[in-house]
């Protein structure tokens, strides 16, 4: 199987620190890895009038930009079989990758994050929270900025088993065969907590992962989920947090208020966030 992977850029390292983590998540693995910049022109200074060519020179630097960055990738690859492709776009950054997306058959959107203050945080907020919430066409996993790769031996999985799963848990089952991962399972409620349907949703997910390695793990008595979550990373030694973001999920919660900053670009772990796919 090859793997599609999608990597908008600013040109950062902080977006370098995302995709260094890609390549070697990916590392003995078939892929195409595809470098995606949304080119936007913003005047900086006091001009009323900029001229065409101007602007044209901008975008051809950035375009040697983005090829740099594919030569950089190809030089940090020890894979064969890595290939590496540029995609060059002035549309804005959430339309180039749903466009991507469908075009390249992508499997997995892969993102840097970077925790600021002021101005800057709720940039960068905006557009962690708006992949989440827009892009839903294939898993997104975002990337703590310079965090240095480590061997996914723990993927951690909360869920409070109210909805049955079907093929967002496939994504998760590739994920930890690609290191031969734990999958914990965290609930925050308690086994003897849960109502019918959700033990008739915890059984089949039981039954569903019984050929691969996991875990499951219970914590009760929080006031807030996001300190049993972060507990339970902690304790675990989770590598990377993955979520599936349905209607009313507790990810969708997250979005909706300030604590996203916590789980999301603030997260010192990588997140994925896995969209609901509808039946």
């Amino acid at each position: 199987m090859r793997y599609h992977i999608l990597i908008p850029t600013d040109f950062s390292e902080n977006a370098w620190s995302a995709a260094l983590y890609a390549l070697k998540l990916y590392n003995n693995k078939a892929c195409t890895f595809y470098f995606l910049h949304a080119w936007t022109f913003v005047n900086t200074g006091a001009r009323t009038y900029i001229s065409p060519n101007y602007i044209d020179k901008l975008k051809d630097t950035s375009r040697e930009q983005l090829t740099a960055l594919k030569e950089r990738a190809k030089s940090e690859s020890t894979n064969n079989e890595h290939e590496f492709k540029t995609i060059f776009t002035t549309d804005s950054l959430i339309d180039s990758i749903i466009f991507a997306i469908g075009k390249q058959k992508i499997d997995l959107l892969v993102m840097g994050t970077k925790g600021a203050t002021g101005a800057q945080e709720f940039l960068l907020g905006s557009n962690s929270v708006s992949v989440i919430k827009k892009v839903k066409l294939c898993p997104s996993l975002l990337v703590p900025d310079n965090y240095e790769f480590k061997s996914l031996a723990h993927i951690g999985f909360p869920t409070d088993f109210n909805r049955l799963y079907g093929e967002e848990l496939l994504a998760i089952r590739k994920l930890a065969s690609l290191h031969n991962s734990t999958i914990n399972i965290l609930n925050i409620n308690g086994l003897d907590k849960l109502t019918d349907t959700q033990r008739n949703n915890f059984d089949i997910l039981q039954e569903y992962l019984k050929n691969d390695q996991h875990t499951f793990y219970w914590k009760s008595d929080y006031a807030k989920k996001e300190q049993a979550i972060k507990d339970f990373i902690e304790e675990n030694t989770i590598n990377i947090l993955i979520m599936i973001n349905y209607e009313h999920s507790f990810i969708e919660s997250l979005i909706k208020e300030p604590v996203i900053s916590k789980m999301g670009y603030h997260s010192e772990i990588p997140f994925m966030v896995i969209p609901r796919i509808e039946r």
